[in-house]
């Protein structure tokens, strides 16, 4: 129905709009500073994050931390004046006599954590043919070694002569090869192309049971005859040498040359300076106890004999050294 106006009529059940929107809440500044006192109540009677046991806990541990750190220091201070009291002699190696008898066990903690029967056992398995192994002290290495020579494959799946025909055990202290020689007749009473000598590796010769390398027949000359070592190991041993730069020279000559490896495993100065000093402050009171320098360089004796490098690895903040070396031959020279 339209009205007069020309406008629709209102129907009964029409919703009634007002043209004013409903006024807002007004602020009450009273009612705003009582809900913020009441919410700061409520924060404060709430419990901590961490339980006071807890807090009290982490307190106690940081104050001991605190003094075993300080007692560390002392100890590190009175042990650094102590050896830089000492006037040690640079071959040291006569401590090893003394020594001897309870070596494994001292070792053989620190040798655990470091994961060294691992790495000895990665390294003395390249090891071939006639084998000899300077420094050999209480025998570490024995059993690692593959005994018997025979045909085979090596690690990149070429044919190969793998095992190790022979073993020469040297090192200056009698008293270490003895105990290396009763550990290897009782775990290899079978081999017998086995030798142990008490002397200075230095001055080795080659003698049986390494074979000697007719080399006329290998294009020289018909009266050269020499005797070589396939492979030469030592282990942990430039650390005590007197000469550790001559004996690695006079081990390149006696290391057939075309095939033959020196192969290392040495502990000495660290990537690090700050380790450095600690390794340099230490080192005398070390030598005259264990008869070791562990702060040498060994990259530098390495370098400095003239052996050529075929591999080189370093762990444990570069203070464990792993070589594998050759003698370099010139062009033209003869050997």
């Amino acid at each position: 129905m339209v009205s007069r106006r020309g406008t629709k009529s209102k129907t009964p059940g029409s919703k009634r709009t007002s043209a004013n929107p409903p006024s807002r809440k007004q602020f009450n500044p009273s009612l705003h500073r009582f809900q913020e006192r009441y919410e700061q109540k409520e924060f404060q009677a709430k419990p901590h994050g961490i339980p006071v046991r807890v807090l009290s806990f982490m307190g106690v541990t940081v104050l001991a931390m605190s003094m075993y750190s300080g007692y560390l220091y002392a100890s590190y201070q009175r042990e650094v004046s102590k050896a830089q009291s000492l006037d040690v002699p640079r071959d040291v190696s006569d401590r090893y006599n003394s020594t001897a008898p309870t070596f494994d066990a001292e070792v053989e903690l620190s040798e655990k954590a470091m994961r060294l029967g691992k790495k000895r056992g990665d390294l003395i398995r390249l090891a071939r043919g006639d084998v000899l192994e300077v420094s050999c002290g209480t025998g570490r290495n024995l059993e690692y070694y593959d005994l018997g020579e025979r045909r085979g494959t090596d690690d990149q799946g070429h044919a190969a002569v793998i095992g190790c025909r022979s073993l020469t055990f040297v090192d200056l202290s009698p008293q270490m090869v003895d105990i290396t020689r009763e550990k290897f007749q009782a775990a290899n009473p079978e081999f017998t192309h086995v030798a142990f000598r008490a002397q200075d590796a230095g001055a080795v010769t080659v003698e049986a049971p390494a074979r000697v390398r007719d080399l006329a027949g290998a294009g020289k000359d018909a009266s050269d005859h020499r005797a070589y070592y396939d492979t030469i190991v030592q282990t942990m041993g430039l650390c005590s040498m007197a000469d550790p730069v001559g004996t690695l020279r006079h081990l390149g000559e006696i290391t057939e040359p075309e095939r033959g490896r020196i192969l290392l495993l040495e502990h000495g100065r660290s990537h690090y300076d700050w380790l450095n000093r600690i390794l340099d402050n230490l080192a005398p009171l070390h030598a005259d106890k264990h008869g070791c320098w562990w702060n040498r360089d060994i990259g530098a004796i390495v370098e400095e004999s003239g052996l050529e490098v075929v591999e080189v690895k370093r762990w444990h903040f570069g203070t464990t050294w792993r070589y594998v070396l050759r003698p370099k031959i010139l062009c033209g020279e003869k050997k």
